[in-house]
């Protein structure tokens, strides 16, 4: 197997963890970077100060390499109409859990890679950055350069694959539709044309000349190999570590993942942008893809208090409960453990 992967990030295994917004402790980061993986630190949900402060908690838990990933949307203008459309379809969900369907709700977003951010890299300057909804502008993809960090980002198609490598990343993540989480595709829209990761790691690996990583659908070593056996140069994980001890999840979302009767769908229901998830009850009633979803990252704002009154009730009936769809493979370990397992060390 290659090693080029190994020698750009300069770590031991072949093994990155997944950056999930708000699953992801400074704690995993930690434990994984420290048994020779690349630990990941996301910044999606995280404010500047927020994102320095487990920056520092990462840094004192570990010397190893990190990767600090980014979004880089840009956020919608305002649709006060697209809004009152979305709060008016959850009115009935609203009256069931014995809320006002009219109450003032604060906004949602997810910060994208900015100025403040780009400081950010430059003062605590972690080995990898990546970035998630393809590239930031390139003043601030130089920014980030000039650290010294390697830029990675995500792709779900060939195209996007070669997009990225002609702006210069130094390793592509091939996302497969199998994955958890946002999914990362810039250049198109339409999941119908989305494929499954082991056809979509042995295409772009034929059509870029840097490091392929894959992801989406591996959960054990069974997932790495496979990867490999088709050109990848690692792997990248995130479902799996969710039961980790070190994940940051609610009891709700830990023990749907442990339902062996539960199925996966890529919906746009929870942030207003496709991404995949465990099906629960909003999914199954409103369906998967919604065309009265806001934009990412509005629509979460009018389903987090349907989400705060469910889970206090021990349910996941409006929680987004993001997971590949192989995550029936994730077995509960440490996140060290883990990482060693998929490396087959």
């Amino acid at each position: 197997m290659s090693n080029r992967v190994l020698d750009l990030f300069g770590v031991d295994l072949p093994i990155i963890q997944a950056p999930m917004a708000g699953s992801t402790s400074p704690e995993m980061a930690v434990a994984v970077s420290n048994a020779g993986g690349l630990g990941s630190l996301p910044s999606a949900l995280y404010s500047e100060a927020q994102l320095r402060a487990a920056l520092d908690t990462v840094r004192a838990g570990t010397k190893k390499p990190i990767n600090l990933n980014f979004f880089s949307h840009q956020n919608p203008a305002d649709d006060p109409a697209a809004q009152a459309a979305w709060r008016e379809r959850l009115r009935p969900y609203y009256l069931g859990e014995g809320l006002d369907p009219d109450q003032p709700i604060p906004a949602a977003g997810r910060a994208p890679f900015n100025d403040a951010f780009a400081q950010v890299v430059e003062d605590y300057r972690p080995e990898v950055v990546s970035f998630h909804f393809g590239l930031p502008a390139p003043d601030l993809v130089e920014r980030v350069r000039r650290t010294g960090a390697k830029v990675i980002s995500s792709a779900t198609t060939v195209a996007e694959a070669q997009w990225l490598e002609a702006r210069g990343v130094d390793a592509v993540i091939a996302m497969g539709f199998d994955a958890g989480g946002h999914r990362g595709n810039f250049l198109t829209h339409d999941m119908s044309q989305q494929v499954g990761t082991f056809s979509l790691v042995a295409r772009i690996v034929d059509a870029v000349s840097v490091p392929v990583i894959a992801a989406g659908g591996i959960a054990d070593r069974r997932g790495v190999l496979a990867a490999f056996a088709l050109g990848a140069e690692a792997a990248q994980v995130g479902t799996a570590y969710l039961l980790t001890p070190e994940a940051a999840i609610s009891e709700v979302y830990r023990e749907a993942l442990k339902s062996a009767e539960e199925v996966t769908a890529v919906t746009n229901l929870f942030t207003g942008r496709p991404a995949r998830g465990i099906v629960n009850r909003l999914i199954a009633e409103v369906g998967p893809l919604s065309d009265v979803a806001p934009a990412f990252p509005t629509a979460g704002a009018a389903v987090l208090p349907l989400r705060k009154a469910a889970e206090a009730a021990g349910r996941g009936d409006f929680s987004s409960l993001w997971a590949g769809q192989a995550f029936r493979a994730s077995q509960p370990m440490s996140s060290a453990e883990l990482t060693r397992k998929l490396a087959g060390v």
